[in-house]
């Protein structure tokens, strides 16, 4: 009796398995989107947009980081197939008191996701300027092929909430 699943079908299997691995984010979560504003108007298809979406640090309790990507529109990105730009700004912030939950390494990655079908996809990266007791955020985007020098980079200088005195961001780098 022949096996119900074909070469051409485990094919399929692996390769919706692998998109979906590499669509998963770095942390646990997903970031919110806080509002799209639409910058080119498509007749049929949905709008070219910039979308404004909020994070909070995996790693890092009372940080909270916004990033704006364009997302395409059109027939493309209505089924998913368009590639995205490399054009992405980022600004992180203290929102409360900062906690370490565990020791992290210089250019540790925060966040990630696809931007094309397969090869392209954006990271957010995280490391300290133990001089400054500062996170630096950066956001960018590379591809297997022909990378990207598009990039952005935000700072998050820790500082006192309350009574406590702000944790040294070096005594939390591996």
């Amino acid at each position: 009796m022949p096996s119900p699943l074909t070469r051409s079908g485990l094919a399929a299997l692996a390769l919706g398995a692998a998109l979906v691995a590499v669509a998963a984010p770095a942390g646990a979560e997903e970031p919110d989107l806080i509002f799209r504003k639409s910058t080119v108007w498509k007749l049929l298809t949905p709008d070219d947009k910039l979308a404004v979406y909020g994070i909070d640090d995996p790693d890092v309790e009372g940080v909270a980081c916004h990033f704006t990507v364009p997302e395409r529109g059109g027939l493309k990105g209505m089924v998913g197939l368009a590639e995205q730009t490399s054009d992405v700004s980022l600004a992180c912030r203290q929102v409360g008191p900062i906690k370490f939950k565990r020791k992290v390494d210089q250019g540790d990655e925060m966040f990630r996701e696809r931007r094309s079908l397969f090869f392209k996809k954006m990271q957010i990266v995280r490391g300290c300027d133990a001089k400054r007791n500062t996170l630096v955020y950066m956001v960018y985007t590379d591809k297997i092929i022909d990378g990207s020098p598009k990039n952005s980079t935000s700072s998050v200088p820790l500082m006192p909430w309350g009574t406590e005195p702000p944790p040294r961001c070096a005594d939390f780098v591996k």
